[in-house]
């Protein structure tokens, strides 16, 4: 259901609306100033009624994660909170425009994040090539330091908050956790074994909290409406996926960008309401959530929900009326993941955008894990194959084999992230793939990748 919504994105557009005189006027620093007053319980209570999952792509309850920290920090063993604005998944750009139009938003969330869970220090990493997000982001700290909202009494309340920046050198595999952490503390960006897990063991060793930056952003709103006002926002809060988020759109699309709306969104009102339609002829199919999540066919039909967990009375219904939440797309056999879509028109060959994609990710692998690793490789190098005109059909069971004995078989989730992109084109584009190998090409005119 199409609900635009005005809460995070309410100074996009409006002139300086980056700085703190802006943001003051519309209330800002208020619901940081009014957190720092409650006690840490209710604050993660009000959190955890929002319903709110995380942005950042794996879905994961905001309030929960914070629950997972001890309660009050032991001498010698301070809590941090780390926001991960690395934004490194091809197609997503939500995350920069919260810190290059609205920046305080986030400074105001760090403070309210820090306070509930017990940290008096928050590390906003950034990738490296987002010069204006980090330039924005430092002006709000100044701003706000020389305000008094940060150092050691904000709003002259006895407990130290202080916010940097931390510049990652353009890996995306520093958008998982653990790899951003190493990256943090100037180790190589490589992901580390879990347990011990961030809340035990994270940044510097000490109690952490890693939460992406749209979801540190909301936490003024969450606390200006409260959270289960905030949830309400959502028509899907009876699943518990809450609130309101930032919808982005590109590709083939005749108008990209992004758009607040309440979560429970379609695909058919992103593409067609926001988005203004397909460009380039007739739509082909949508990777919902950035490049790693699996695409869904424009002509899908919704599959007979498992009897375990009924999450779709939609069965039957295209794939594109299903409302865009955490569990709902799940159920898809797909993922929300960081709610940016990548639209393909009919011009797009599927061949030629799943190697793009395949290309990505072997170049992006940190090569920790031998299954992705060599798995990226060979896939880029049997697709290689294919593009140049010498597949065989045994070409394309063989990336089927490759990219299932890569899932599951490495320490995080960018393994995954790679083989379940590549096994969502292999399936919904089989005999496109088939024609393909058996014309060397020919057959597919459409030759536009992403």
């Amino acid at each position: 259901m199409l609900q635009r919504t005005n809460y995070l994105s309410s100074r996009y557009g409006v002139p300086d609306g980056h700085r703190i005189e802006a943001y003051l006027r519309d209330g800002g620093y208020e619901q940081a100033k009014r957190a720092l007053g409650m006690p840490r319980k209710t604050l993660v209570d009000e959190v955890k009624a929002a319903n709110l999952r995380g942005r950042g792509g794996a879905g994961f309850p905001m309030g929960v994660k914070w629950g997972f920290m001890p309660p009050e920090p032991k001498p010698g063993k301070p809590h941090y909170l780390v926001v991960n604005a690395d934004e490194g998944e091809p197609g997503t750009f939500k995350d920069r425009t919260l810190m290059e139009l609205d920046p305080h938003s986030t400074i105001e969330g760090c403070i309210i994040g820090a306070y509930g869970i017990g940290a008096h220090a928050a590390y906003v990493y950034v990738r490296d090539e987002l010069h204006l997000s980090k330039a924005r982001l430092w002006g709000a700290i100044e701003e706000a330091r020389a305000r008094g909202f940060l150092g050691p009494k904000p709003f002259g309340i006895d407990y130290t908050v202080e916010v940097y920046v931390h510049s990652g050198a353009g890996a995306y595999i520093c958008g998982e956790e653990t790899a951003l952490l190493n990256s943090l503390e100037g180790k190589r960006g490589e992901p580390r074994m879990k347990p011990p897990f961030p809340a035990q063991a994270g940044a510097f060793g000490m109690p952490t909290t890693v939460n992406n930056l749209e979801s540190i952003a909301t936490l003024p709103t969450i606390l200006k409406l409260g959270g289960e006002a905030f949830s309400k926002l959502s028509a899907l809060h009876g699943m518990r996926d809450g609130g309101c988020r930032l919808f982005g759109v590109s590709g083939h699309v005749k108008t990209p960008g992004v758009f607040e709306c309440a979560v429970g969104l379609t695909l058919r009102e992103l593409v067609y309401d926001l988005g203004g339609g397909v460009a380039g002829g007739k739509l082909l199919a949508v990777i919902p959530g950035g490049s790693s999540t699996p695409i869904l066919r424009h002509d899908e039909l919704v599959d007979a929900p498992d009897p375990k967990a009924p999450l779709h009375p939609w069965h039957g219904q295209s794939v594109l009326d299903v409302p865009m939440g955490v569990d709902t797309f799940r159920g898809l056999g797909t993922m929300l993941g960081t709610c940016c879509a990548i639209v393909l028109s009919e011009r797009a060959c599927p061949v030629m955008a799943m190697h793009n994609l395949m290309r990505f990710y072997r170049h992006e692998s940190c090569g920790q894990c031998t299954p992705c690793r060599e798995g990226s490789g060979w896939l880029e190098r049997t697709l290689d194959r294919i593009v140049g005109g010498a597949g065989t059909l045994e070409d394309l069971d063989r990336l089927h084999e490759i990219a299932n004995n890569i899932m599951g078989n490495t320490i995080c989730a960018f393994g995954e992230g790679t083989a379940m992109p590549a096994l969502g084109f292999l399936r919904k584009f089989r005999r496109e793939f088939e024609d393909f190998v058996r014309t060397h090409g020919a057959s597919s005119p459409r030759n536009l990748a992403l």
